[in-house]
């Protein structure tokens, strides 16, 4: 095999850490502007034509950017450990059962609940969803799958690959407990629960505001969509794949952990506590114990470029 031959597939290994450094470039912007002079009453000096303008424009597009970034890091450190096909199958498939899945959460209000998006996430598919959000189940599932390869142990069968599912969709809404406090209880909001919507006999208990005006439901909702895409996720690359190929690499790691912060900082700056507390403690748990694990696979069971970028650690 030829020198080009062996370093072709740290091209995309390596673009990949370039672009989560953009991604985390804008986790820290978008943050540190949330919690500061966006928090409260806007200064007076920045009060002028031209600094409307720039915030504007940041609203438009920070956090969309900041959402394809993170699926653009997933997707090149994918490639060469899977195959450009296969890497490029994953995230369209996982990305189309999350859209379908918001679809008809936003139209049917299942399997989260009654709700719809404003217009801070940029464009709308159907007048509904906006883009990124799709997008960043795919990429913060690939987070999840990764921290169980380096978990659980792989062993064959249908059971065991839903077991691996199941705790993908766990580690999941881990997220979601710190972000959809800060995406709805912390102005602007991005997303609105609809609890007019509801039927007459829908229980209170299970669809009615319970935390920072959330209803159990959307947990419930979060851990069933994302054990449905992760199960999905792991046809397509089976769990020795995960655990082998793509474990390995502290990439996915930080990918999660850095998409736990904004959320988590803007419900302690807002007094979120309950929120920002047990937010933190639910992401950090499974990241410290994957970093703990660490992941040294064998090279014989892992060939080719996969087998060097994840001996590597790239």
């Amino acid at each position: 095999m030829t020198a080009a031959a062996h370093a072709s597939p740290a091209g995309p290994a390596r673009a990949a850490w370039v672009v989560l450094a953009v991604h985390a470039s804008f986790v820290v912007f978008g943050t540190a502007a949330l919690v500061t002079i966006l928090a409260g009453e806007f200064p007076t000096v920045l009060q002028t034509p031209y600094t409307a303008e720039i915030f504007r424009l940041s609203w438009k597009f920070t956090g969309p950017t900041l959402v394809v970034l993170g699926a653009l890091a997933a997707l090149l450190h994918s490639m060469p450990r899977l195959g450009t096909a296969r890497a490029l199958t994953l995230c369209a498939v996982a990305t189309l059962i999350a859209l379908a899945s918001e679809l008809a959460g936003t139209n049917a209000g299942l399997p989260f609940g009654p709700y719809h998006y404003t217009e801070m996430l940029g464009y709308r598919i159907n007048g509904d969803v906006p883009f990124p959000i799709p997008i960043s189940w795919y990429y913060m599932l690939y987070g999840s799958l990764a921290i169980c390869g380096r978990l659980l142990p792989v062993r064959p069968g249908a059971r065991a690959a839903w077991g691996w599912a199941l705790a993908a969709g766990v580690i999941l809404t881990a997220w979601d407990i710190a972000q959809d406090p800060a995406m709805t209880a912390v102005s602007p909001v991005h997303w609105a629960w609809d609890f007019a919507r509801l039927p007459g006999w829908a229980p209170a208990w299970l669809t009615r505001g319970f935390f920072y005006g959330m209803p159990l439901s959307n947990w419930i909702g979060w851990v069933l969509t994302g054990t449905i895409i992760a199960r999905v996720m792991l046809a397509l690359v089976p769990a020795s794949t995960w655990r082998d190929a793509i474990a390995p690499s502290p990439l996915p790691l930080w990918l999660y952990a850095l998409n736990g912060v904004m959320p988590i900082a803007l419900c302690a700056r807002h007094g979120l506590w309950w929120a920002a507390g047990l937010g933190f403690v639910a992401m950090a748990v499974p990241l410290a114990l994957a970093v703990r694990a660490g992941a040294a696979p064998s090279p014989r069971r892992v060939t080719g470029g996969a087998a060097a970028l994840a001996l590597t650690g790239d």
